[in-house]
């Protein structure tokens, strides 16, 4: 007596009753079928067939083997590739400004995922229901921003390591112009932004560390008592911890450490 199951090839497919042979199989295992034309992974989804299916139930495909780790990455491969094509694809055809990225295919709840950017708010409603009608397989679409795309297609930052969202980073944190003020670092958009074209995230990692030596140190144009007699403060170095001042009586510049200074804040 033949080993009727029901099989689909896609999550949103038709169930088709293949003949599992000797394999043993339960529900929700993968096996490889011969579809007549090669190959085929599918998803078991019943282990039998209704009465009314069995009595005209000719010829049914054959599961050849239980499917490997191997043949699942292969067919999320294909799928992944497949939906992304069709996702850039469908959306000239509808005429929507977006920019496809990256799918990501979950094999347990047979959702594809596409990722995309894009300027403003789109209304892919349709071109949900076209992609997923053409992949058989349910979809879903997410717009995310010009760091999350960093974040997902990866590359190499200025200081020539990996980007920090792609090896470390699972949270974003609030970056602004003020943390790269108070290190003394140029504002030149080019210097200090990503690739992403928003403010590098590793301003923020010595920012409290900065604010709290900026604290410590004496104002350029404060007039502070040094070991030469009193002097003016052109500029600070809060890595070295030095103050670069001119002499009053001299004119002479010098260069202090903040150490030799008696409670630089106190003077002013």
């Amino acid at each position: 007596m033949a080993n009727i199951i029901g099989v689909k090839f896609r999550s949103r497919g038709r169930v088709v009753y293949c003949d599992a042979g000797d394999i043993s199989v339960q529900v929700n295992d993968h096996v490889m079928v011969d579809a007549g034309h090669g190959e085929e992974i599918a998803r078991v989804v019943t282990l039998g067939a209704p009465l009314r299916v069995s009595k005209r139930l000719t010829n049914p495909m054959r599961v050849i083997r239980q499917a490997t780790e191997e043949d699942l990455a292969k067919v999320q491969q294909n799928l992944e590739k497949q939906g992304l094509s069709k996702c850039q694809e469908m959306a000239s055809q509808l005429s929507l400004s977006m920019k496809p990225l990256e799918a990501h295919y979950d094999a347990e709840s047979g959702r594809l995922t596409i990722f995309f950017r894009a300027e403003e708010r789109v209304d892919f409603r349709e071109l949900v229901r076209k992609l997923s009608e053409a992949l058989e397989t349910r979809v879903e679409l997410r717009q995310i921003g010009a760091r999350d795309e960093a974040k997902l297609l990866g590359g190499i930052g200025r200081c020539g390591r990996l980007l920090c969202c792609q090896s470390h980073l699972t949270t974003f944190s609030s970056i602004s112009i003020k943390m790269a003020k108070e290190q003394g670092l140029a504002l030149n958009p080019m210097k200090i932004s990503g690739l992403c074209g928003k403010l590098l995230c590793c301003l923020a990692y010595e920012s409290k560390e900065y604010a709290e030596m900026k604290k410590k140190m004496p104002q350029p144009g404060q007039e502070i008592t040094t070991p030469w007699g009193k002097a003016k403060v052109i500029s600070t170095n809060i890595l070295k911890e030095t103050v670069t001042v001119q002499l009053v009586d001299s004119e002479a510049v010098r260069e202090i450490a903040l150490a030799d200074i008696a409670h630089p804040r106190a003077q002013a």
